[in-house]
């Protein structure tokens, strides 16, 4: 099939790579015009696992092209998908006006029916707006034609994005045009060879689909952390409540791992979009605004033990930082809990050395003033990180992070202190071997406590 891929962020540029992938005659259209040229010369500007491989293949096959104007993404194209930007307005909705730009363009250029497929995250009845706006824009122009607009969220996980586009778990189609179901369907036929993994429902049932899955997964999260504040206080170790509820059927082992808070892209700015969206309807939505405040004060709380630590004293204080990205796998920042840490010690005077495999680059470009100044240097070795630390953070447990040499750490730190904010690390283990552990709702061990520099 001709396929055009508007927008070549994260989800465009790995959905034009896996349908190029599968034979599909690709076009993505960039207006960015310094990245749509390093595009087109194979260099992807995001990291994730496996995408530069596909996009330089394709490229090179001739499967998948980059393009600065519509006009070549869509004067053949049977199916286009618009994959822009949904970002949070200041009200917490999603704004919408790269969607509609896209949409008013496509009434005042399209010249054949095709089909038109929403994959950006939008509320409720974005799709029945942009139809209206294609095809008023269609019938000012005189032709004769209607274009069917679906819904087809996407569901990727950073770090395993392609995998997941490749071999999804489902695949949601809102459309309610048969015509447009069936072309759809034939699209992703190669993508469910094993069995049958699409699910077909209305425009809007599809839209929402995409919230709820995100609110859901955000609330089981911000559950657990709220489970592992009371369990700090209970002298309770919180893993060992999780392996017990995970054990459940009912609930699952996935999304019940407590930690230093939730980031990314799409959790932090979809529970504010559907807070927003109620409120709208005339709705409150009391479980979502605990599920956000409790990720906002879960961000908060490796500083605050980090000060009960020092006891608020600060001068000469050295603290190092394992992962900066939001999870592993990626180099996005975008409401990481790194960056709630790092503001919060640079603010307090602290001196920080961090280590990430990826997103150094990206956190350099963020803080140049602190850089410049030494109080921030970045490594890329988690050894050199530690050197004179008076205290270890892990905020993001790459897999470099998991099963380091601690006799190693310890002996190049200055005090053995390390704060645990994703509970990868076995307490007893770590005590025995001298340092004070401290993880997220368990009980503290070890011995070491600061003393005044």
């Amino acid at each position: 099939m001709r396929i055009c891929v508007i927008g070549a962020g994260y989800v465009g540029l790995v959905s034009a790579a896996c349908f190029a992938e599968m034979g599909n005659q690709v076009v993505c259209v960039e207006r960015d015009t310094l990245r749509a040229a390093r595009l087109a010369r194979g260099e992807v500007p995001l990291y994730e696992p496996g995408l530069e491989t596909l996009v330089r293949t394709h490229l090179a096959n001739g499967q998948l092209r980059f393009s600065l104007r519509l006009e070549d993404g869509i004067a053949q194209a049977d199916i286009v998908f618009i994959a822009v930007g949904t970002p949070s307005g200041e009200d917490g909705s999603a704004d919408l006006s790269h969607v509609l730009d896209v949409a008013h363009e496509l009434g005042a250029r399209l010249r054949h029916a095709c089909v038109v497929v929403t994959k950006s995250t939008v509320p409720v009845g974005t799709g029945e707006r942009v139809a209206q706006s294609i095809n008023a824009g269609l019938a000012r122009r005189g032709l004769g034609i209607r274009i069917a607009v679906a819904s087809n969220p996407e569901f990727l996980k950073e770090g395993s994005a392609i995998d997941d586009f490749m071999r999804p778990d489902r695949v949601i189609l809102g459309c309610d045009d048969p015509d447009s179901l069936a072309l759809l369907r034939r699209l992703y036929a190669p993508f469910q060879r094993n069995h049958e993994r699409l699910l077909c429902m209305g425009v809007r049932a599809a839209e929402f689909s995409k919230y709820a899955a995100n609110a859901f997964l955000a609330s089981r999260i911000s559950l657990m952390n709220e489970l592992a504040a009371l369990c700090a206080r209970l002298d309770v170790d919180i893993e060992d409540v999780r392996r017990g509820i995970g054990s459940d059927r009912r609930i699952g082992r996935h999304f019940i791992y407590a930690g230093c808070g939730y980031g990314g892209s799409c959790f932090p700015k979809d529970v504010r979009a559907l807070i927003r969206s109620a409120e709208q309807q005339g709705l409150d939505a009391p479980i979502l605004r605990a599920v956000e405040a409790r990720n906002v004060e879960q961000k908060r709380w490796l500083f605050e033990a980090l000060q009960a630590h020092f006891d608020g004293y600060w001068q000469g204080r050295r603290v190092a930082i394992w992962g900066l990205a939001f999870k592993p796998g990626t180099d996005d920042l975008r409401e990481a809990p790194s960056l709630v840490l790092l503001d919060a010690l640079l603010a307090a005077g602290a001196q920080v050395q961090a280590c990430d495999p990826v997103a150094t680059a990206e956190v350099a470009r963020r803080y140049p003033e602190a850089v410049a100044s030494g109080r921030l240097c970045l490594s890329e070795s988690p050894y050199t990180c530690v050197e004179g630390a008076d205290a270890l953070v892990l905020v993001t447990e790459w897999k470099q992070f998991r099963q380091p040499d601690f006799l190693r750490v310890r002996s190049l730190m200055r005090m053995p202190v390390l704060f645990d904010g994703r509970n990868i690390y076995d307490a007893r283990e770590l005590s025995a071997l001298g340092f004070l552990y401290r993880g997220v709702g368990r009980p503290m061990t070890g011995h070491c406590k600061a003393s005044a520099a």
